[in-house]
């Protein structure tokens, strides 16, 4: 298991009452996850809650900051704000804004999920199969396939004596010349 340092513990134990949260560990910082989905972020000692274009409005009206990091030689704002100054250590007053968080990572994923067609769509006619094509008149034949090995025991003679009447039955006799 990650060790997790005693800040994300106690913003852990803070948002036990939003259901089972889990923190886990990450570029240097932690998510915090509900229901298998980020909604929080803790970078630098900080609390960050997931934003979307809903909930972005009631951040700002509260005071809320952005999280920014430098990458690359540019400034990066992700859709994370901290929570409110006088909800950071209070879970009643944090309960609501954690719940917004959970609610725009649960939009977030609806529009990455994959679009289903409708099912009228789907049942329209059947698409006709086209025939498969002929193919041309040379076949391929099967490749000859090779003689299998007499097993020994048809043999009639033993392999050394068959290997010397060979040998013998090879030489062709030697005309001398004069």
């Amino acid at each position: 298991m990650a060790r997790t340092d005693s800040f994300v513990e106690y913003v852990v134990e803070l948002l036990e009452k939003l259901g089972p949260v889990q923190a886990r560990r990450m570029f240097g910082g932690w998510g915090l996850y509900f229901g298998g989905r980020m909604f929080g972020l803790i970078g630098d000692g900080q609390l960050f809650l997931k934003v979307d274009d809903v909930t972005r409005p009631d951040f700002q009206a509260a005071g809320c900051r952005p999280f920014i990091f430098e990458g690359g030689g540019k400034t990066v704002a992700l859709g994370y704000w901290t929570p409110p100054a006088d909800a950071s250590d209070d879970a009643y007053e944090l309960l609501p804004w954690a719940r917004r968080a959970v609610d725009a990572a649960a939009r977030a994923a609806l529009k990455k999920a994959p679009k289903k067609k409708p099912a009228a769509a789907a049942k329209k006619a059947p698409v006709e199969k086209k025939a498969p094509k002929k193919q041309a008149a040379a076949k391929k034949t099967p490749a000859p396939s090779k003689p299998k090995p007499k097993s020994l025991s048809t043999r009639s003679t033993p392999p050394k004596k068959r290997a010397v009447a060979k040998k013998t039955a090879r030489k062709s006799p030697r005309l001398k010349r004069s």
